[in-house]
Parts: structure tokens; C-alpha cells; sequence
């Protein structure tokens, strides 16, 4: 992992990162800085000879006077003040790009401990590299950068170790979320995901697994459908964290599906190997509530994953095929490619079930890859938030926009519940086909105590980056939402 400090000296003797912005009248370019003592006129010069334009994501190297690198990280048009995700997405692109380096100082220009917050987190996020099944050539590959230091006036504060602390543990959990992500289905099944998880929980959370046989004596007709095509055996596993005089508590429920044939309704051939990013939601909720036990944070958190692997066999379940999910609600299955919202159901009526027999629910939240509709309605960057409760997403969504992560606020039409309707079943699992990722909300809905404020995440686009890297986000799994919920977990949790 790599290890990070904070200092205030204005003299740096090793890699330094600066920012770089372009004015938006003059188009000149301006060096941006916390403090540290550079030749601004020479890097200038430099800049210019080599076209450089400040542009977001941009990365320019300049050797230094004593044979160090000056990196320069673009952070746009020149403002006096940098939105903290701004100088989260900068830094993490330094740090990308200093992979194979061991240590670097990052100054950037901010004015509070949030700016600091952001510039630590971005460059430990940056700092990310999975070469677990490399062979031959892992010798090649490029180690993260070992050590950051941030050059910040708040070195000094009382609360700045305790950024830094806050800082590595998002890291460490996210960086968990990508590499099990980025796991081939040969690695990671049901029964692996929840054997890793069992091996992170440590004293504080405690582990819950259902196998197969105790899923289907239970009802979970959800998972157990979706599961049964499979020689990898479905699982539920449950995290439970209580801290002692906690007041809140909050329900997290993530889609795991650990590959996605499409059941038989088979996807095409091209793009199916992505369909290793299918359990993105459980790895995110799991890993939540390791990191909101780490951080110790005064609210109880049941994070659940219901876990299968949706696959083509004898055993399958086929399109008309009618299944109970646990509570006893049926379900007439007309796309078996349709699974996510299956296995949900399961874990949406039991987190509300044991969360009710707890004292209640402040809110429960489920995080899926669940629809191609998002990523056609809001692209690869941002996901979608359905709601029974518009104040409960007003509040995620306001703490989300302080984390950087995309968000946005999308409807539950009522009229499209009747697509829904199934003449052999209580509700079908597929309806209008236009809006789906709102039909696939309002399956979920029906499964929700309406009492209870309830979010619906669709994390398809933004969960597997299988574009180019950018900012603080690498290549394959990128672990979105995991902050957004410690974060959250932590604003309700002062409520």
C-alpha cells in the first residue's frame, strides 16, 4: 500500500507535481502551487515549447534543476478557487503517471482541509495497479508510486492525520473493490467472494453466510433461480457492524452477480467478458462496511450480497419460468438475462426483515449494475438514483457531490408499474421496454417497505472502465459508490 505524510517545507528535493491551468481570456498559462519554492518563468518557457494546454487529465514532465521531474497536472481554466474534485482527478492523473517512481510531493492549490482531503485521496486512488495474474511479464509492470507526501498549509493542523488516515482506508477499500472487480470468473465465484470477505472482516464485523442448501430451505427463490444454472453454488453473505450506542442504522444491498452469461437468454459473444463487473454492487457494499467499521464510524450497517452466477446449463432457469422470492412474493421470470433484480428482491426483504426486528431502518440503499438503460440515458461516468423518498436521495445526492462521484436523480413513473403485471404471477421481472432502467427501479420498489427511505443505485456505466484511464480512475473495475456511502454512512450517522 502506498504510504502517505504531509509537510509544509518549501523546499523539495525530490519528483514534485504542480498544477498547470489555462486562463480563459488571456489563454496564458499559470502554475499552480500550495506554497513551494519553483522557477515559475522557466516552467513556463517549458510549457510553451512543448504545447502544453492545462487541459484536464493532461500530464507534462519537466526535469528539474537538480534532476528530479517537475510533473505538471492539468486543472483547466485558471480559477481562484478548485473544486475539491478537481484536484482529486488531478492528482490521482499524477500519480497514474508516476508509476515505477518511489516517492513524489504533491502541491496543489487549496484552501481548506477538504482541498486536502480531496489532493490525498486522489493521488492514493491514482496510485492502483492489478497485475495479480500476470505471468511472465510481471516483471514489466510498473509499481504504484510508493510513498506521497502533500505539501499543505494544514500540515500543522490538528485533524491533518487524521485526513490522511481517512484518505488510506478509502483507498484500501476501493482498491479491494477494483481488484475483485478486475478477478476472472475462474477466480471469483459465490463461494470466493464471500471466503475473501470472510478473511477481511476482521473483530468488528460480523460474517453471516447462507450456502444453497439454506438458501432454498429459507425461500430465497430469488438467488436460488438465478444460481441454479451454475456448478458455482450461490451464497448470501451479511456484514453486520454494531457499534455500542449507535443511533442510526442503515441497510446496504449489492448486486452480485459474479458472471453474467445472460442465463438463456444469452448475450452476444462481444462484451460478455466485461460481464465479470456483474457483482461491482455487492464488492461495494461489503467493502463499505469493512471501511465504516475501520474508520469506527457511530452507526450500525448491514451490508448484504447476494451471490450467483447467472450461467447456461439443463438446470437453468428458462423464460416463463416462475419463481418465489423470500416473503413470498412470485415472480413470473420472462428474461433470464434480467437477474439482477432477482437476487435483489431476496436482499432487499430480508435487509428490511432484520432491520425491523433491529429497532428500523434509517434508510436502505442498493447499489447494482443493473441496466444497459443507464449507461444509454447517462453514459459511463455518472449513475442513476431512484427514490421512494425524495429527501433521503437529496441527502446522498449532496454528499455525493462533496465526494466527486456522478450522481443523478432519475424518476419512478407510475405508469410504467403496469408493464410489470404478470396474468400467472404477482409481477413479471421484465416490462416496458422503453425506460427500462426505471421499469428494472420499479420491480425493485415493490420489494421495499414503502415506510422506509429506500435508493436505488444503477452503477452500470461507471463500475468497469473499459475506455481509457482518466484522473483518478484506472482501467477495468473502478470501485464507484464506496465512497459516496462512507460518506453518507458518516453525515447520517451525526443526524
Amino acid at each position: 500500500m502506498t504510504s502517505i505524510n504531509v509537510t509544509e517545507s518549501r523546499h523539495v528535493n525530490e519528483i514534485l507535481v504542480l498544477g498547470v491551468s489555462r486562463d480563459s481570456k488571456s489563454k496564458k498559462l499559470r502554475i499552480e502551487g500550495s506554497g513551494v519554492a519553483v522557477d515559475e518563468r522557466a516552467l513556463l518557457d517549458s510549457l510553451t515549447e512543448l504545447a502544453a494546454t492545462g487541459a484536464t487529465d493532461e500530464i507534462t514532465k519537466i526535469p528539474g534543476k537538480s534532476g528530479k521531474l517537475v510533473v505538471l497536472t492539468g486543472l483547466g481554466s485558471s480559477l481562484s478557487n478548485y473544486p475539491h474534485e478537481v484536484l482529486r482527478r488531478a492528482s490521482g492523473a499524477a500519480a497514474r503517471s508516476l508509476a515505477g517512481s518511489n516517492s513524489a510531493t504533491f502541491s496543489l492549490p487549496h484552501s481548506d482541509a477538504q482541498g486536502f482531503a480531496a489532493i490525498a485521496e486522489g493521488a492514493l486512488l491514482g496510485s492502483y495497479l492489478f497485475d495479480q495474474f500476470k505471468g511472465a511479464t510481471k516483471k514489466d509492470q510498473r509499481a504504484p508510486l510508493t510513498k506521497i507526501t502533500i505539501h499543505s498549509t494544514h500540515a500543522r493542523g490538528a485533524n491533518a492525520q487524521a485526513i490522511l488516515s481517512r484518505a488510506s482506508v478509502i483507498a484500501k477499500y476501493t482498491h479491494i473493490v477494483r481488484d475483485l472487480i478486475n478477478t476472472p470468473p475462474s477466480h471469483l465465484t459465490p463461494s470466493t467472494f464471500v471466503a475473501e470477505f470472510k478473511k477481511l472482516a476482521g473483530s468488528r464485523v460480523k460474517v453471516e453466510i447462507l450456502n444453497e442448501v439454506q438458501l432454498k430451505k429459507g425461500g430465497y427463490g430469488g438467488i436460488i433461480g438465478v444460481g441454479q444454472g451454475s456448478a458455482n453454488p450461490p451464497r448470501l453473505l451479511r456484514l453486520s457492524y454494531a457499534p455500542k450506542g449507535a443511533k442510526r442504522r442503515l441497510a446496504l444491498v449489492g448486486k452480485g452477480i459474479t458472471f453474467d452469461t445472460g442465463g438463456l437468454a444469452l448475450k452476444p459473444a462481444q462484451g460478455m467478458e466485461a460481464m465479470k463487473s456483474d457483482m461491482s454492487g455487492a464488492a461495494a457494499v461489503c467493502a463499505a462496511a469493512l471501511a465504516i467499521a475501520e474508520l469506527k464510524l457511530p452507526i450500525a450497517i448491514d451490508a448484504w450480497a447476494p451471490l450467483a452466477e447467472n450461467m447456461v446449463s439443463d438446470t437453468a432457469t428458462r423464460p416463463s419460468d416462475i419463481i418465489t422470492i423470500y416473503g413470498g412474493k412470485t415472480v413470473e421470470v420472462l428474461n433470464p438475462d434480467a437477474e439482477g433484480r432477482l437476487i435483489l428482491a431476496d436482499g432487499l426483504v430480508r435487509a428490511t426483515e432484520v432491520g425491523k426486528k433491529a429497532g428500523g431502518l434509517d434508510g436502505i440503499i442498493d447499489v447494482a449494475t443493473l441496466t444497459g438503460a443507464q449507461v444509454v440515458a447517462l453514459g459511463t461516468r455518472t449513475s442513476a438514483a431512484m427514490t421512494n423518498n425524495d429527501e433521503f436521495r437529496e441527502k446522498f445526492l449532496t454528499v455525493a457531490s462533496q465526494t466527486g462521484e456522478a450522481f443523478w436523480p432519475m424518476p419512478l413513473p407510475e405508469e410504467l408499474r403496469a408493464s410489470l403485471d404478470s396474468p400467472v404471477a404477482d409481477i413479471a421481472n421484465i416490462g416496458e421496454r422503453m425506460g427500462g432502467m426505471l421499469v428494472a427501479g420499479l420491480f425493485l420498489k415493490d420489494f421495499v417497505d414503502p415506510e422506509i427511505p429506500w435508493l436505488h443505485l444503477d452503477i452500470a456505466g461507471p463500475a468497469y472502465n473499459e475506455s481509457k484511464a482518466h484522473g483518478y480512475t484506472p482501467v477495468g473495475g473502478t470501485g464507484v459508490a464506496l465512497r459516496t456511502l462512507v460518506a453518507f454512512a458518516q453525515a447520517t450517522s451525526t443526524r
